[in-house]
């Protein structure tokens, strides 16, 4: 950046609109914040202009492809309709055992199915639960950096060693323990509170 008169250098004007988070290349992080390529003001800049924004797409199409199969699979999977199939298909699977004479094959679907799909859905609903869970931890950062009075170390909260984790967790309990007292004494009349 060239310097201004005087040979102070002129640092840019960072607000809401031009940073945007993107996925960390390195891998530190599971976002950083850049600045767009646009200057505040410029005829390139506008708050609904995604050209101006970096592509948050994953440079893995596999990762797109299995991150929508495992939303829509678990968005099936919990819907009541689902639900009710299973128990059809219980139901009927129990309907042809006396046809069958109960032999080993007719165990063996019901046992075999199962354990198929049991095992398909760990993944696809681990996925889905790992996407939610980031999504709320950088929902949940965004609150605690923009709150003023908030500690900024509780930011990244989730990747603490278990001593540093629990530390914390006694402090919010001593904490919690002092406010419901507090609320009690409140509640009771007690003018001290």
């Amino acid at each position: 950046m060239p310097p201004k008169a005087g040979g102070k250098e002129r640092i840019p004007r960072i607000d809401r609109t031009s940073a945007v988070m993107v996925p960390d290349p390195a891998r530190r992080w599971d976002f950083i914040i850049v600045n767009r390529p646009f200057p505040l003001g410029s005829k390139h800049h506008a708050a609904d202009d995604r050209s101006a924004r970096p592509s948050l797409r994953s440079p893995n199409p596999m990762n797109d492809l299995f991150g929508r199969l495992a939303r829509i699979a678990s968005a099936i999977v919990a819907h009541p309709v689902a639900f009710f199939g299973a128990v059809i298909a219980v139901i009927a699977w129990a309907a042809c055992g006396p046809a069958l004479n109960y032999d080993e094959n007719w165990q063996l679907v019901i046992n075999t199915g199962t354990t198929i799909l049991t095992f398909l859905m760990i993944f696809l609903l681990q996925n889905t639960q790992n996407r939610d869970s980031r999504a709320m931890q950088v929902k949940l950062d965004e609150l605690l950096r923009t709150m003023k009075g908030a500690r900024i170390e509780l930011v990244n909260l989730e990747n603490l060693t278990e001593e540093e984790l629990t530390h914390y967790c006694e402090e919010f309990k001593s904490l919690h323990l002092r406010y419901s007292s507090a609320l009690e004494k409140r509640g009771k009349g007690d003018p001290a509170a």
